[in-house]
């Protein structure tokens, strides 16, 4: 290297050198220590002891990590693709030439901004089996389905009953929605209007423009706020914590990965069978984000490439 070059070099080290910084500290320091960790009897009070694999060996036969694998990964299957499509729809929407619609922006997105912690107490209201408002709203049809079919069908106790808790979290899952709405809308505004036109003068309506130029152009877009929204429901916490009082719902129904790893590390004080937990779970979200990324090579498109 020129003397000019190395100079140049010292100088980009120096300017990135806080995300250095940060990153060996904030992610590679904790990452390595937890797969250390994972190998050891620990319990935060005492010093670490070594002990090989038994920590894995444990997590194969231990029952209530399998369901927290099972409640997180239904839970992601569901969330992810009811949240990516109500985006795209409201963005959709959204990106109308309409009046008032930097109103309608704002107010989509501001359900995004409260904290979890706020969240989860709310929506432990709005789920109440006995005066949560989407009982209350739920009500009326049921009672004008009773009188039609002469059946008893009642609002579900979302909080109480196994079948419903998980759907529950869903809807509420879907109160932060305005932040990925925001971002395709970002999208949308980027597409070429020239393709629309060109569309049009083949006899494409709305539903056939939508599917052959609106979401192809827009398919990077997709491909992040699905790993996003992947990531983010694997490691779901503080609304369920909040919304069972620190518990696991009916019948564990929301005993998620996430609320395993807190139970054993700071009230188990397990912290070395909670490091193993948390290994496990970043290399399901890696495997399952490699996996997505080697899907979008064939279905995303960038403009330029």
């Amino acid at each position: 290297m020129t003397k000019y070059e190395k100079r140049r070099l010292r100088l980009g080290l120096l300017f990135i050198s806080p995300w250095i910084a940060g990153f060996i500290l904030l992610s590679l320091y904790p990452l390595l220590s937890s797969a250390y960790f994972s190998l050891t009897d620990y319990s935060v009070l005492s010093k670490p002891v070594f002990t090989g694999l038994d920590n894995y060996h444990m997590l194969m036969e231990d029952k209530l990590f399998w369901q927290s694998i099972w409640n997180t990964v239904f839970f992601a299957a569901l969330s992810v693709p009811i949240n990516l499509i109500t985006a795209i729809f409201l963005a959709v929407l959204l990106n109308f030439n309409l009046p008032g619609k930097k109103v309608f922006r704002t107010l989509y997105f501001l359900p995004s901004l409260v904290p979890m912690v706020c969240l989860g107490v709310l929506w432990q209201w709005m789920l109440n089996g006995q005066i949560g408002l989407i009982n209350q709203m739920l009500s009326p049809f049921c009672e004008a389905v009773n009188a039609v079919l002469g059946t008893a069908i009642s609002p579900p106790n979302w909080l109480a009953d196994p079948a419903y808790a998980k759907l529950g979290l869903v809807l509420a899952s879907m109160w932060g929605v305005g932040n990925a709405t925001v971002i395709f809308l970002a999208g949308l505004q980027d597409v070429p209007r020239s393709l629309y036109e060109a569309a049009e003068l083949d006899g494409c309506n709305f539903w056939q423009k939508t599917r052959h130029v609106t979401l192809p152009i827009i398919s990077p877009v997709i491909y992040f706020n699905g790993i996003m929204g992947l990531i983010g429901s694997f490691q779901v916490f503080a609304v369920p914590y909040v919304m069972t009082n620190g518990g696991e719902g009916p019948g564990r129904s929301l005993l998620f990965t996430a609320t395993y790893i807190f139970n054993k590390g700071f009230q188990a004080w397990s912290m070395g069978y909670a490091c193993a937990i948390a290994l496990i779970l970043f290399l399901i979200i890696l495997t399952l984000t490699l996996l997505a990324t080697y899907a979008s090579e064939r279905h995303v498109y960038y403009a330029g490439k």
